[in-house]
């Protein structure tokens, strides 16, 4: 009776002995190690063979030895597995014939009918090759499959496949011998392990099995490789003002840690486009360095200045971000952008990363330093920013450097709680002062920015000063939290906030002497100190719904007491513009949102919140609640320069009713809804409302949908109610396959009776008529479709976005675009992008 028979490789001694002795299987073993091995060593490691047969048998007249019933020898790293495995020593060569399998050290496993290789398994033929090589790329294991009738392997490095296949993609489970979803058929494919690089040699691409391009020859890296020198996908361009263009990027890896890629783009109206960005990594950080210019043939394709950039021969860009970090609690950084003008980065498709968002159109510059301790934060940086639009002037633009911020939590010893340290230092200066006219009636132009006519505080704002200012502010505070034996949560807290200011307007140049109307030109150092004392109550009342939750009803007060405002109206607000009165900010000591503002004057803030908490994930909650100003100055009645606190809704004694109504029965459910209701009558000031819904397992079907609508504030420069709607939703029609899409409504459609409503309010507001239109006009949208697998990502989208509003209507005008985006994993990507809006749509350009 045969038995499984295990050796590993021998000294000619051993096998010697083991002959002497007569073990014939044994002795079998040993010699065919010793001959596969090439010679016998006495080491250990990688360079010993290991083998593993059910039967081996040697054959003297033949010379050969054959390893039989699941054969598998371990060598260097390569493990080969067979039903049979024959060494013919007369030749050097190894025959595997049944199963045949060859899994090399880097995981990369080889199949086929029959494998002729060397002894060391480095060379030689194989019949009815597949090979299948496996990588992880975002913790994810993703393999690419190669096949050919008859394969060539050379040095263990190189592998010749005679019309051979390569794809990336799964075979279907259905029918494995149906296409995959893409597949490239060559004469040759060449896969070079040691430069990890993949020749085609007369190739074809095939989709479903349906030829579409045809190549004579091309390389890729092989998938292991993230970076290595070559040309990247070809990118297409067309626009009327640039004409067509193209581009083949070349990516240059010169080390392990820094590279180049060069991106040059003839366009047929401009000339050629050069573009070229640098990236280094280095022990503690990185850094990146991207710059485009040209040099135009064609200007006249432009706008002349102040409305594009006509007048140019040379433009371009430079930009650049770094991380870098100091020990593990401080790290630096930067992200600067630097263009020639304000149309560039658009007019020639430049991608940027300093873009803020697609709706407001700046470019912002940053330079930072940031520390984070146990229970502190720093951070100090400087901004820069560029307006993009047309209709913004750079001038009124601030340069805001330093803003420094730091807060420290911690807990004292003596009287607990916690308490915590605030401060803010921030220093901008600007060109031109910025004013925003409160109706039509008093609006002009200074060259491309919007200004008033009459600088008359009841008819005009100042959203920014010009000259500079400088302001450090730092907030002690404490709270501590007590229940007592009722059940009543009582939490007492105090603050201290002081701010100093340094004002420098400038009076001269441009609108600049107009900011006489608003600031006393004789203050230059001012301080402003609020010290606050408060205790919020609360006294939830809890009741258990057994196993499946509770409830919990929570009458919620809190009082505020402190001195009135001071310097109301005297100090510029830059950073405290945007107030926002909802259930969010019921509770807050301060509503204002920044820093130029401090709220002052006795205040009492009351509500009712209740609570249940269910099984399943279910959650619901109710606020409602209002806010009283008990004495002193109430801070939201009395502007600043910006008009902030009226029409606020706490621009009264009685504040408005805020209330919240959120419910969420599962994980995949959601709707919250936030009003604000007169405190008089009850009408709806403000209202949002907001649901989400994840239909998964049983529709794969996820949505959203929002819906805002805002009260008139022609107090802060908003005449008229605004409205709209916001929806949203995509569709997994397969595992495979989705259909997305948005729309955004204005549902506060004007036209030009808006124009008129408006002239007339500024004329008479008691005898203005406004004829509303009862006409949805979606202002966004969005429609995609897409296919994403293991090996294939492909997208088609068309979008409508909103651009700024023309100038005497209350039109908007869009852009319309189109992208498509296709990638073969580990063969290459290609995408389009075009603007279908034609020639008025984008900024700058000329329409001649």
């Amino acid at each position: 009776m045969r038995q499984r028979l295990k050796t590993t490789i021998a000294t000619s001694a051993i096998a010697a002995a083991l002959l002497a002795a007569g073990s014939v299987p044994a002795l079998a073993q040993a010699t065919l190690n010793d001959a596969i091995a090439g010679r016998a060593k006495s080491g250990s490691g990688q360079d010993r063979l290991l083998v593993d047969a059910k039967e081996i048998v040697y054959d003297n007249d033949k010379n050969t030895i054959a390893a039989s019933g699941d054969v598998q020898m371990n060598y260097q790293g390569r493990t080969l597995q067979a039903d049979r495995v024959t060494y013919d020593r007369n030749t050097g060569r190894v025959f595997a014939e049944g199963n045949a399998r060859l899994t090399d050290a880097s995981g990369t496993v080889a199949t086929g009918d029959r494998f002729e290789l060397t002894d060391d398994f480095k060379n030689g033929f194989i019949d009815s090759l597949r090979v299948v090589q496996t990588t992880v790329e975002q913790g994810r294991p993703l393999t690419t499959r190669f096949s050919a009738p008859r394969a060539e392997r050379a040095e263990g490095e190189t592998t010749v496949f005679e019309r051979g296949t390569y794809t990336a993609c799964e075979p279907c489970k259905d029918n494995p011998e149906r296409p995959p979803l893409w597949q490239v058929k060559a004469a040759k494919i060449i896969h070079n392990n040691s430069e990890r690089t993949i020749y085609y040699e007369d190739a074809t691409l095939e989709l479903l099995g349906i030829p579409v391009a045809y190549m004579p020859y091309f390389w890729t890296p092989d998938p292991t490789v993230k970076r290595k020198t070559g040309f990247l996908s070809p990118r297409y361009v067309y626009s009327s003002s640039l004409g067509y263009g193209g581009s083949v990027p070349f990516f240059w890896a010169i080390a392990p840690n820094y590279d180049l890629t060069l991106s040059p783009t003839y366009l047929s109206r401009q000339g050629l486009l050069a573009q070229a960005e640098w990236r280094h990594r280095l022990d503690n950080g990185t850094y990146t360095i991207r710059a485009a210019g040209i040099s135009q043939q064609d200007p006249e394709a432009f706008l002349p200045s102040p409305n594009g950039a006509g007048d140019r021969d040379f433009r371009g860009s430079l930009e650049t971000n770094g991380l870098f970090y100091i020990n593990q609690n401080w790290r630096w950084g930067w992200d600067i952008a630097l263009l020639s003008d304000k149309w560039f980065l658009s007019n020639y498709k430049i991608r940027s990363e300093s873009l803020s968002s697609y709706y407001v159109k700046e470019s912002i510059s940053t330079l930072y330093l940031q520390g984070a301790g146990d229970r502190s934060f720093f951070d100090m940086r400087g901004y820069y920013f560029q307006t993009l639009s047309s209709s913004d002037w750079q001038k009124q633009q601030p340069v805001v450097a330093p803003v420094l911020d730091y807060n420290k939590r911690f807990t004292p010893s003596t009287i607990g709680g916690e308490f915590a340290l605030d401060v803010n230092v921030t220093h901008l200066s600007r060109d031109a002062a910025q004013f925003d006219p409160l109706s039509i009636a008093n609006t002009t132009r200074f060259g491309v920015a919007q200004t008033c006519i009459i600088f008359d505080p009841a008819q005009c704002l100042v959203r920014g000063i010009s000259g500079s200012t400088s302001r450090a502010s730092v907030t002690a505070s404490w709270r501590r939290e007590f229940v007592d034996p009722a059940g009543q949560v009582w939490t007492p807290f105090a603050y201290l906030r002081a701010d100093s200011f340094w004002i420098s307007p400038n009076f001269s140049g441009y609108q600049n002497p107009q900011l006489a109307n608003y600031l006393d030109p004789g203050d230059d150092y001012l301080f402003r100190a609020m010290p606050a004392v408060g205790v919020e109550y609360r006294y939830p009342f809890i009741a258990s719904l057994g196993t499946s939750g509770k409830q919990v009803l929570e009458p919620i007060a809190q009082v505020i007491a402190r001195p009135s405002e001071t310097r109301i109206g005297s100090l510029p607000n830059e950073d405290a513009q945007s107030l926002v009165f909802d259930d969010t900010s019921l509770f807050d000591w301060d509503k204002f949102s920044g820093y130029d503002r401090v709220e002052g004057g006795v205040r009492a803030n009351v509500g009712i919140q209740y609570t249940i908490t269910g099984a399943d994930d279910f959650y619901a909650n109710v606020l409602f609640g209002q806010s009283y100003q008990i004495a002193g100055l109430n801070s939201f009645t009395h502007p600043d320069l910006a008009n902030v606190g009226l029409d606020s809704g706490l621009d009264s004694r009685a504040s408005d009713y805020v209330g919240r109504f959120q419910i969420s029965p599962n994980a995949n459910f959601a709707f919250v809804t936030r009003a604000r209701f007169d405190q008089e009558d009850f009408g709806l000031n403000r209202f949002e409302a907001g649901f989400r819904a994840n239909f998964n397992p049983y529709l794969p079907v996820s949505t959203s949908v929002t819906y805002a609508n805002y009260a008139a504030q022609p107090a802060i420069g908003f005449p008229l109610r605004r409205e709209g709607l916001l929806g949203t939703a995509r569709w997994d029609i397969t595992p495979n396959w989705y259909v997305s899409g948005s729309v955004l409504l204005d549902l506060d459609r004007y036209l030009l009776a808006r124009e008129t409503y408006l002239t007339q309010f500024a004329l008479n507001p008691e005898t203005a008529v406004y004829n509303r239109q009862n006409v949805a006009y979606v202002s966004g949208m969005s429609l995609g479709i897409g296919y994403m697998d293991e090996c294939t990502t492909f997208s088609l989208s068309y979008s409508v976005t909103p651009r700024e509003v023309v100038r005497n209507s209350g039109e908007r005008s869009q852009n319309q675009t189109i992208a498509f985006t296709l990638e073969f994993r580990s063969l290459g990507e290609v995408g389009y992008t075009q603007n279908l809006s034609g020639l008025s749509s984008e900024e700058g350009v000329s329409t001649q």
